[in-house]
């Protein structure tokens, strides 16, 4: 796949295994779970890249082997126009202020014996972004003021926080070293549907304020319609469809896209109860042993003998459209 010209973040063949061994003392490696499949894709400066699937399909995998979180198996991703397996520690150190993250869970992801203020102001003191204890507690409030919590409440603990305050939280510990790019990992399917909805407003309010590119990971296709410029979907380790968010929501080329669709609630009940249901057969396969072939074709409604035969490549479909189906 052909990369974008204005990349801020480019993953190019990029592979995860996470081995499996037997034995206690002697352990002998029996396996490997694939939780990323060849994977190559770009997220442009300012853009919205949406990431959906099941659960296991290597979403979130991608989302950390991109942080550096986690050691690929192979491929090359470059941030900024640098690789970031080239980078020595200093200078992934400094790479890292740039690159942030907004974590599911907001009650696990908080230290509960630190205050709101200092779970905030802790990458200020990491990178040194403020010199004295005055700016420090300005900047701590300015954070605060931003994703629209008081600065009055920075003297408290994460328990004394609602779980939509506690993602506030969270979005501003990442915005406070300056990042250009974050990777909102599922940040509100943890939440109240009612929360829901202020925090995806919260974000893209801050993507103009600040300039920010995102890439934000979801299983819930009716949340990255709201947030995204384009729509990767993934589906056991291999990108299915990657498009702009119109195309893919109005006209669905792979298979699996259009289940996805399909089973996302439409809030008309006239509407639901004419809609024609279109059910995915069976389980998701174990990403230690994929099927042969197309890794959908065990619960594709039009896969054919071919199919189980044939690795799709992901290939263009028009403008700026992908797909892996050989059968589109």
């Amino acid at each position: 796949m052909k990369t974008t010209d204005n990349a801020l973040v480019e993953v190019q063949n990029l592979k995860k295994y996470y081995p499996v061994t037997k034995g206690i003392v002697f352990e002998r490696q029996k396996g490997a779970v694939r939780a990323v499949e060849d994977i190559t894709l770009s997220i442009a400066r300012g853009e919205v890249l949406g990431l959906v699937g099941e659960t296991g399909s290597g979403k979130t995998t991608i989302g950390r082997c991109i942080l550096r979180l986690e050691q690929p198996t192979s491929g090359r991703i470059y941030f900024e126009g640098r690789d970031l397996s080239k980078l020595k520690a200093r200078e992934l150190r400094r790479t890292r202020k740039r690159m942030q993250v907004i974590f599911q869970d907001p009650y696990s992801s908080l230290n509960p014996r630190m205050t709101a203020g200092n779970i905030v102001g802790e990458l200020l003191t990491i990178h040194n972004e403020v010199s004295t204890k005055a700016a420090y507690h300005a900047r701590v409030a300015e954070l605060f003021a931003a994703v629209g919590l008081e600065p009055s409440m920075m003297n408290r603990y994460p328990h004394e926080f609602s779980g939509g305050q506690r993602q506030r939280i969270g979005i501003a510990r990442a915005l406070a070293p300056g990042p250009t790019f974050i990777v909102c990992d599922e940040p509100v399917s943890a939440l109240d549907v009612s929360i829901q909805a202020q925090i995806l407003n919260l974000l893209m309010k801050l993507r103009n304020e600040f300039g920010l590119t995102y890439l934000f990971i979801a299983h819930d296709l009716a949340v990255v319609r709201h947030v995204s410029d384009r729509v990767a979907v993934m589906y056991l380790g291999r990108i299915m469809e990657l498009a702009p968010k119109k195309q893919l929501y109005e006209t669905p080329l792979h298979p699996y896209t259009k289940a996805l669709l399909a089973a996302v609630p439409i809030p008309n009940p006239t509407l639901e109860a004419q809609r024609e249901a279109t059910p995915l057969k069976g389980e998701i396969p174990s990403p230690m042993r994929p099927p042969s072939g197309c890794v959908f074709h065990t619960r594709c409604p039009i896969a054919t003998e071919e199919c189980k035969a044939v690795v799709p490549e992901l290939r263009p479909i028009g403008r700026d459209r992908w797909v892996a189906c050989i059968r589109v």
